[in-house]
């Protein structure tokens, strides 16, 4: 068993672990605009824990905003999938906890990620999967940044998810306004013309999250736009 295991870490500690990371390429604000959901889910939502990280049965977890990690690894840090003694090393030469994420060098970890657009549609196939091999208590979350929704890809994802009734799929999109392309109706239109469940609320909010996390939505996929202040230039 880890030290970190041994102790109980809670949301008022994220804040010292993001600080023993440090170095060049933290990505600040892409870290910090995902805390408070990476926090909930973790904390409330997510059936999964280190203990069962290769559990058919666990939920999957994919990062797809993957490119500011920091909150990421602190979260899993403090959850006991990761030492905490990993954190001041963070991108560095020798360091499993990269500038992206690694799924074969950070226990907890589904995917590589930090490419824009690939989560989405990973989450789709991981939900068929799962589907297909009569799996179906395990649920998908993927979080995105609202910027990843201007790669075509993810508009793939969103039309074919909402028909195949993939409701054992649940995407957290994080709006802090980085979209280059506006959209008629906003992000939430988008996710409804494809017949998605859709929910937009105040990021920071711990109990609107977890509200909008936990709310039913039978026969369809799941959306929870989270809005988070604007990234600065």
């Amino acid at each position: 068993m880890t030290k970190t295991a041994e102790r109980r870490y809670t949301y008022e500690d994220l804040s010292g672990l993001l600080s023993l990371m440090s170095g060049d390429e933290k990505h600040g604000p892409a870290a910090t605009s995902t805390l408070d959901a990476l926090w909930v889910l973790y904390d409330r939502v997510l059936r999964v824990t280190p203990e069962r990280v290769d559990d058919p049965e666990r939920d999957r977890f994919l990062l797809s905003k993957g490119h500011g990690p920091m909150a990421y690894y602190a979260v899993l840090a403090a959850k006991g999938f990761v030492p905490v003694e990993w954190l001041p090393g963070f991108g560095s030469y020798d360091s499993p906890l990269g500038h992206h994420p690694d799924r074969v060098l950070v226990p907890g970890a589904e995917i590589g990620s930090g490419s824009l657009g690939h989560g989405l549609p990973i989450a789709v196939g991981t939900a068929l999967g799962l589907r297909a091999q009569g799996l179906h208590e395990p649920a998908v979350w993927v979080l995105v940044g609202d910027a990843e929704l201007d790669e075509g890809s993810n508009h793939e994802a969103i039309a074919y998810a909402g028909p195949a009734g993939l409701d054992r799929l649940h995407t957290v999109v994080i709006d802090n306004s980085s979209a280059s392309y506006a959209r008629p109706g906003g992000i939430a239109a988008r996710f409804e013309a494809a017949g998605w469940s859709v929910e937009s609320v105040d990021g920071r909010d711990h109990e609107a999250l977890y509200e909008a996390f936990t709310a039913p939505h039978p026969g369809r996929p799941r959306v929870v736009i989270a809005q988070v202040e604007p990234k600065s230039a």
